[in-house]
């Protein structure tokens, strides 16, 4: 069963541009090591927030790869355009 990782935070609106390039090195250097994450979803909600939503094929996968965070120089640059970060695991039940 697939595991996500679902992370809620705000970026101002003048960094959007920005953070999205940014979130896009981020992933792809991700996935240069970490080749199990399948897809990822930022979602901006009417309150402004964003929510931003891993999916990986395992959870083993997904612990290598946040384990291996600090490794990556796209991580601290992309998230220092966020604030009120929050982040939550959790297993795919059903996706249709």
């Amino acid at each position: 069963m697939s595991v996500v990782r679902s992370h809620r935070y705000h970026v101002a609106d003048g960094d959007l541009e920005e953070f999205l390039s940014r979130r896009g090195a981020l992933i792809e250097a991700v996935r240069q090591g970490h080749p199990g994450l399948t897809h990822a979803v930022l979602i901006r909600l009417e309150d402004g927030v964003y929510t931003d939503t891993w999916h990986w094929e395992s959870g083993a996968q997904m612990g290598a790869a946040f384990a291996s965070l600090p490794t990556i120089a796209e991580a601290p640059l992309t998230m220092a355009l966020t604030s009120d970060a929050t982040a939550l695991n959790g297993q795919v039940v059903d996706e249709r």
